[in-house]
């Protein structure tokens, strides 16, 4: 039996046990030489050097530290690094690729939550689940229950037309959701032409004309300088009287201060898993406008999804040590276009 290489693990040291459960670290353990003792959260620390001197796989998650020249340098024989969340931006530096060493994320697996969470706020707000749903309710003219054969006009999913933002992954997984239901999806991306457009199965639209044409705007769109603020006051106005903005993308994709203007006159409703700053500070209008609902960046994985991140890093490792190639491998050209 071939020798298994050296691995180290680097990341939140409490998250460890969620990412890999008992039997996940059982198989991980089966193809990588690991210490689940040994956690590396400083890279310059004496025993996490001392182990990245033979160290060939780093097994990384949130909280890893940056992976610098320096830190490069304390492991020479280092040959692939497997991300067990999803963006590696936070950690990896142009001198990992210099140094031919390979990356592998598990994005992919990331990407179904926040889909789910995006298809669950579609269909309820779609349902009014912001109004009709709010607790603190307590007007004596607000129903508590529609009388058997009411119709409550203005709601419904049949037909209503949703605008996705950007073909990424969470965007690419939202699109197969959405597919089962009655619903008119359009699509805005300018990395996507017409063909792959219809591949996808949804027409492609400049983003104005989607603005313009969808009653929800969900946005999927990576972090860049040229995506900043991509949704501002000149786009929140063009959207339609009683439209839904949902972001759980990156919270500087929208200009909050544009987004507040327009809650407050009650035109449109928006719900946001990320802002920006985040957390957002305790007086924020957003946190308590009655048509802004927002939740704390939990639409990612958490609980018992952490576990699906952790089997994809192990299915990666065991690619990895029989010689056959990764299947969530990062490419660095197209980090920039990426989350």
């Amino acid at each position: 039996m071939p020798e298994r290489p050296q691995a180290v693990l680097a990341m939140t040291d409490r998250n460890v046990p969620q990412v890999f459960p008992p039997r996940l670290l059982a198989r991980l353990r089966a193809c990588v030489d690991l210490d689940p003792t040994l956690v590396a959260h400083d890279f310059a620390e004496p025993r996490v050097r001392q182990a990245l001197a033979r160290t060939e796989v780093l097994i990384t998650g949130w909280g890893c530290p940056r992976l610098d020249a320096a830190a490069l340098d304390a492991a020479p024989r280092l040959r692939a690094v497997l991300h067990a969340a999803g963006s590696v931006k936070g950690f990896t530096t142009p001198e990992v690729w210099r140094r031919g060493i390979l990356v592998s994320s598990a994005a992919a697996a990331n990407a179904l939550p926040v889909a789910e969470y995006t298809l669950a706020v579609i269909l309820l707000t779609g349902k009014d689940v912001l109004a009709f749903g709010r607790p603190q309710r307590t007007r004596s003219d607000f129903p508590r229950v529609f009388p058997r054969g009411d119709i409550v006009p203005g709601i419904g999913n049949h037909g209503r037309r949703v605008g996705v933002v950007g073909a990424s992954r969470v965007g690419r997984r939202l699109l197969e959701l959405l597919r089962p239901h009655d619903l008119a999806v359009t699509l805005a991306d300018p990395y996507v032409d017409a063909a792959e457009a219809a591949r996808l199965g949804v027409p492609l639209l400049p983003l104005d004309e989607l603005l313009r044409t969808s009653d929800v705007v969900t946005l999927h769109a990576p972090q860049t300088p040229e995506t900043r603020h991509l949704i501002g006051a000149r786009e929140l106005a063009s959207m339609p009287d009683g439209s839904v903005l949902v972001n759980t993308a990156r919270g500087a994709l929208v200009d909050h201060d544009a987004l507040i203007g327009e809650l407050r006159t009650g035109r449109l409703r928006a719900v946001l898993d990320v802002t920006d700053p985040e957390p957002l500070p305790a007086g924020s209008p957003l946190l308590g406008l009655p048509n802004a609902f927002v939740t704390p960046h939990l639409a990612g994985s958490q609980g018992n999804e952490v576990a699906r991140l952790g089997r994809t890093v192990v299915e990666e490792a065991e690619r990895l040590t029989s010689g056959r190639d990764l299947l969530h491998g990062v490419d660095q050209d197209e980090l920039e276009r990426s989350a």
